[in-house]
């Protein structure tokens, strides 16, 4: 489940802190970047078992209105929700079970949250068109809580501030963490039962060694990034970058240098992505137009044993005329791209 996206951006936190942080222990940071990775994964879990708790409430609602009923001789609330075939599924999951079975953060610690939810849910158009439906199969289960949750837990202000309060590891794992919820929702399969599989920590060994890898990386050879990013731009004066630019543009050379499966478009296209998110608003057009500079600096010189796209046909045929590559500042720079 933790996807190299995720890892680049725990990468890009923990570097950032690494060099803010007086005491640069290399060692300690690697394990608080894998202890941040697998907080991402405890929140996967959590989200699951939000599902869990939301249909036990449904539940308990049913229970109340049926004794109600019971009282003033009215017709019996219906079960269709609170024993929906999905949600009964998840709720006897192994995994999951052992994960609830381990955690001292429960959702049950938080029922007025869960309340006020449950009733979004049943206000909403999704859960009454459900219940008004006469398909009571297995996948229209399944789906109306792949809906719900899109529609009102994937993006919901309220939630993600009660997480911060859980785990400051959580402050921005969710965005990535809610689209694996939804996967796993769409994978369920009822011949599976309670040993229905979900998603692995890691997809397999090479992702948490690419986490490992990439942060040491990084740092173990910090002062060679920076000089080939002077090389490759002499006349530019690093100053005017953010000092968060100055950080992911390494991280984004340690990954050129030391994962050659990976095109240098890729690793250029998540870093400027990671750059609008962490850095200031030029900073993606900046870091594009410089990464792009250097790594062609990087191949022309044999430092680099990669193929370059042409991303950017006029600037292919302004490097014929150009001397190692100076993009003079940074306004310049991205007036080209």
């Amino acid at each position: 489940m933790i996807n190299r996206e995720l890892i680049r951006i725990k990468v890009v936190q923990l570097t950032y802190a690494y060099y803010q942080n007086g005491n640069k222990n290399m060692d300690n940071a690697e394990k608080e970047l894998i202890f941040s990775l697998s907080k991402a994964y405890d929140l996967y879990n959590y989200m699951l078992a939000l599902i869990v708790a939301l249909s036990k409430e449904a539940l308990r609602h049913v229970q109340v209105g049926e004794q109600r009923a019971k009282r003033e001789g009215t017709p019996m609330p219906s079960t269709k929700f609170a024993y929906n075939k999905f949600a009964i599924q998840l709720e006897e999951n192994k995994q999951l079970n052992e994960f609830i079975g381990n955690q001292k953060q429960v959702w049950e610690n938080d029922v007025e949250y869960i309340h006020k939810l449950y009733s979004q849910i049943e206000q909403s158009q999704i859960y009454q068109e459900y219940m008004a439906s006469d398909d009571d199969s297995y996948d229209a289960d399944r789906e109306v809580w792949r809906r719900l949750y899109k529609a009102l837990i994937q993006d919901n202000d309220e939630l993600e501030a009660l997480l911060e309060e859980k785990s400051l590891y959580w402050n921005d794992d969710k965005e990535i963490v809610d689209t694996f919820v939804i996967k796993t929702i769409k994978r369920f399969d009822p011949k599976n039962g309670k040993n229905q599989e979900l998603l692995p920590e890691y997809k397999d060994i090479e992702d948490k060694d690419f986490a490992r890898k990439l942060f040491r990386s990084t740092i173990l050879n910090a002062d060679q990034y920076q000089r080939y990013m002077s090389e490759a731009s002499r006349n530019w004066d690093f100053s005017r970058l953010a000092y968060m630019d100055v950080v992911i543009m390494q991280i984004a050379l340690a990954e050129m240098l030391t994962f050659p499966n990976i095109p240098v478009s890729v690793t250029i296209n998540e870093y400027v992505e990671l750059a609008k998110a962490y850095s200031t608003p030029k900073s993606g057009s900046y870091i594009n137009g410089m990464l792009d500079a250097i790594a062609r600096h990087l191949v022309r010189t044999g430092r680099m044993m990669k193929s370059m796209d042409i991303l950017h046909p006029h600037r292919a045929q302004n490097d014929l005329q150009m001397n190692d590559g100076d993009y003079a500042d940074a306004d310049a720079d991205a007036e080209m791209i």
